[in-house]
């Protein structure tokens, strides 16, 4: 499917949940992750800080945060920087997200876990993101386990177009799916 198509069936879909639907949703894909194998074992995850469309990070980190490394993504032209998350050190960014500041920045090797956001996933672990290229960019080359979060309806059946840059998550987790992806 194609991605653009996509994304304006997705888009439209997020406007219809209340803020109930979120944070339930929120409660059960981060309930699901915290129980996977990828997450018990890794120290230093890279999250997302959600925007409000996005499901929400926050009250997953705040929970964690005492146990885990958890490190935030930052613009820096067409990349993404790594920096330690601190409640304390963030701002308002590109793009109008909160994100680290300082200079302390973590090369993307020492990262164990990503938790990647993205408009939509398919059953083979391709993603759609918001079309910038951030984490296609970033991802090439990790070793890091990388499980993309989402609501169910982004979870797309016919599956996605995709390019050859850009780069499949390892697990997708969903409300109701948790999909392990077998590499060939």
């Amino acid at each position: 499917m194609n991605k653009d198509d996509i994304r304006r069936r997705i888009k439209a879909r997020k406007t219809m949940l209340d803020a109930a639907e979120k944070n339930s949703a929120a409660e059960k894909v981060f309930s699901i992750l915290e129980k996977t194998a990828a997450f018990m074992l890794a120290d230093r995850i890279l999250m997302y800080h959600s925007l409000p469309d996005e499901l929400s990070t926050h009250k997953f980190i705040d929970r964690w945060a005492s146990k885990k490394h958890f490190y935030l993504p930052r613009v820096n032209g067409v990349n993404l920087d790594i920096l330690p998350y601190d409640e304390t050190r963030l701002s308002l960014g590109s793009f109008q997200i909160e994100e680290p500041t300082g200079d302390d920045t973590t090369d993307i090797n020492d990262i164990e876990l990503i938790i990647v956001p993205a408009v939509a996933y398919d059953r083979q672990g391709n993603r759609v993101g918001r079309g910038k290229g951030y984490y296609d960019r970033l991802l090439t080359g990790s070793k890091a386990t990388k499980i993309g979060v989402g609501y169910d309806f982004q979870l797309i059946e016919e599956g996605i177009d995709t390019d050859p840059h850009d780069v499949r998550m390892d697990v997708v987790i969903t409300e109701s799916h948790h999909i392990v992806i077998r590499r060939k």
